[in-house]
């Protein structure tokens, strides 16, 4: 971790959170108590869920624990209350880099009970998952994830410092990795479960350890959008090889698709995935700030509609499918999403910090994200294309059926469907590709 990084960002958070106070100054709190979250069971069991911190908890620092609190006060020294149980049946101790130690003061507490006294000189307002609970041991007056105070945090959450840039291009780089293992093993007849486990020794993780659950998916499987299984048939003869695969750093998590064939995959799916590696590239080629994530994703159903007509599989002009929105037959998902401490990362929709939201357009319901594009904010390009049964099914007793090539496409489902999904960041002129490097 660059010290020097930490220190501006933390810097940064403190400024940041001392305005969202200003602009909530009517709630009546003078600090911010951030609550990293609590543990939870499995229904009627004692088996836990895995954990994750609470975003804005992440946001100041790099620790994955229950029961951990930040103190944020104006003109002061974040304070991190650090609640170390004293517990045989768990490891509870928590590494921290030097540099933490030295951009907040760190009060150590062997039980959440404390944290009542290291509080009680303030008046804060609460933001985390537990306010019942914080409110029992704080006072019924404690001021719990009051709006204005979220929404301007929200916000300000998609403009990324220099050391968030940093975490974001190491967790991409060390993503790569297990990609290319991936697709080694892919290539060589792995199963799925085979593809999977050899990305996450390629990223020497645990599954997870992973910012979220690695999509692996071989043929026909490759049209479910967030396909969850890891097959381990062997008889499988591999065609198509979708992956949807990151890697955290520090808390910061890449969210990488690549799609791979091998000799056997159909001559025009071949060229489909060419033709979408090419739209890929070239809507981020295309990126700088003051353009809407709207038009970006406009523009890429039309790009997929030329495509789609170039090869055949449809048989009118993409002004056409853009019209009766066909398109979305073969890419129902939206163009990508903001990207951070959350891999789909908060106010996507969000026009300000007042909290004023802009909705998906009515033709794509499923875009994640409507905000102009501007400097230092992170997100996802990712094109697709896909042959899904319960999308193109209904078509061919429609109107519109005469419009697709059903010979072709029932040649084209066996082998699934195409995502490219590169990282993006935002700078004053264009865009840098976290993924690949500069465009």
């Amino acid at each position: 971790m660059n010290s020097a990084l930490f220190t501006a960002h933390i810097a940064h958070l403190q400024s940041n959170y001392e305005q969202a106070m200003e602009f909530s100054a009517g709630n009546e709190f003078d600090a911010v108590l951030v609550h990293s979250g609590s543990e939870k069971a499995y229904f009627a069991d004692d088996r836990g869920v895995p954990f994750q911190s609470y975003g804005h908890f992440l946001h100041w620092l790099p620790v994955n624990r229950p029961e951990q609190c930040l103190l944020i006060q104006k003109a002061q020294k974040p304070k991190f209350l650090h609640v170390v149980p004293t517990d045989y049946w768990y490891d509870q101790s928590i590494d921290l880099d030097e540099c933490v130690a030295e951009a907040v003061d760190i009060v150590r507490l062997s039980s959440v009970d404390q944290i009542a006294a290291e509080v009680a000189h303030t008046r804060p307002a609460y933001i985390g998952e537990e306010p019942a609970k914080y409110s029992a041991m704080l006072g019924d007056g404690l001021c719990c994830n009051p709006t204005q105070l979220l929404g301007f945090l929200d916000y300000h959450r998609a403009y990324k410092t220099e050391y968030e840039i940093a975490q974001l291009k190491s967790a991409n780089q060390t993503a790569l990795k297990g990609h290319g293992a991936a697709n080694e093993t892919f290539q060589g007849g792995g199963t799925e479960y085979d593809i999977h486990q050899a990305y996450l020794n390629a990223c020497n993780i645990l599954e997870n350890e992973a910012p979220y659950t690695n999509i692996v998916a071989v043929n026909q499987n490759s049209a479910i959008l967030h396909y969850q299984n890891k097959k381990r048939d062997k008889s499988v003869k591999n065609h198509v090889l979708l992956i949807d695969a990151g890697y955290r750093c520090n808390g910061y998590g890449s969210d990488i698709t690549r799609t791979n064939v091998t000799a056997t995959a159909h001559p025009v799916f071949v060229e489909l995935l060419k033709g979408m590696e090419a739209i890929e590239l070239a809507l981020v080629a295309g990126i700088k700030p003051g353009i809407s994530y709207v038009d970006i994703h406009i523009l890429t159903l039309r790009k997929i509609g030329e495509l789609l007509q170039s090869l055949g599989i449809v048989t009118c002009d993409t002004d056409t499918l853009f019209e009766h929105q066909l398109t979305q037959v073969f890419m129902p998902h939206g163009v990508g999403h903001q990207l951070g401490i959350q891999v789909h990362d908060v106010a996507g929709f969000q026009q300000d910090i007042q909290g004023t939201v802009l909705s998906a357009p009515s033709h794509s319901p499923n875009l994640r994200n409507t905000r102009m594009i501007e400097k230092d904010m992170v997100f996802t390009i990712e094109p697709g294309c896909y042959f899904i049964p319960m999308l193109l099914e209904p078509h061919r007793g429609s109107k519109f059926k005469a419009l697709f090539n059903w010979e072709l496409i029932d040649q084209l489902v066996g082998n699934g469907g195409i995502r490219i999904e590169d990282n993006i960041l935002a700078t004053e002129t264009g865009s840098l590709n976290l993924t690949r490097g500069s465009v």
